[in-house]
């Protein structure tokens, strides 16, 4: 409550504008409810209090003065104490209800960066899980080149061994038949 207090006293002691239209447009639409609450219920109800006598709230400086026909001449001069208090109700009645307004919209633009800063979290980390996602997909892409490629000269390994085989014994069927062409013309 003394936090609330504290923050409604601040509220009502800076002259930010943002806050000041907001309460010009609100307080002028609200202060007429207000006024006529205060005006109407609690007045009446403050004046009754009585204080001296059966005056209530109200100090008399000088009484009307009338003519013979009772029509005043002179009006009279009262001090209102009941008036004074309804405006100080009346002024911390709207002070209030703006207060309350302008700490929901300050409420709503902190949550909204609140948002804006999640968001952005959540997009950096979504371009973190799509790069790794990216790096790991072009490592497995090198990875299946590089074993494709393995494959390609292992079989290229194979068929050059199957071909100097191949010349191999070309090559000894050859000096056989040589040498058996040379034991048969001894």
């Amino acid at each position: 409550m003394k936090k609330l207090f504290n923050e409604f006293k601040k509220f009502i002691s800076r002259g930010n504008a943002v806050d000041l239209a907001v309460g010009m447009i609100i307080g002028s639409a609200f202060t007429a409810i207000v006024t006529a609450l205060v005006n109407n219920i609690l007045k009446p109800l403050i004046n009754w209090i009585p204080i001296s006598g059966t005056t209530g709230l109200q100090t008399v400086l000088r009484k009307a003065v009338t003519d013979e026909t009772g029509a005043v001449i002179v009006q009279p001069l009262i001090l209102d104490w009941g008036a004074v208090i309804s405006a100080i109700i009346t002024f911390l009645l709207t002070a209030l209800v703006l207060f309350v307004i302008v700490k929901a919209i300050n409420t709503a633009r902190e949550g909204g960066k609140g948002l804006k800063h999640k968001l952005k979290k959540m997009t950096q980390k979504g371009r973190a899980a799509l790069e790794a996602e990216e790096k790991a997909k072009a490592e497995a892409e090198a990875q299946a080149q590089a074993e494709a490629e393995a494959a390609e000269l292992a079989k290229k390994a194979e068929e050059a061994k199957i071909e100097a085989a191949r010349l191999n014994q070309q090559k000894t069927v050859e000096l056989l038949e040589q040498i058996l062409a040379k034991l048969n013309n001894k």
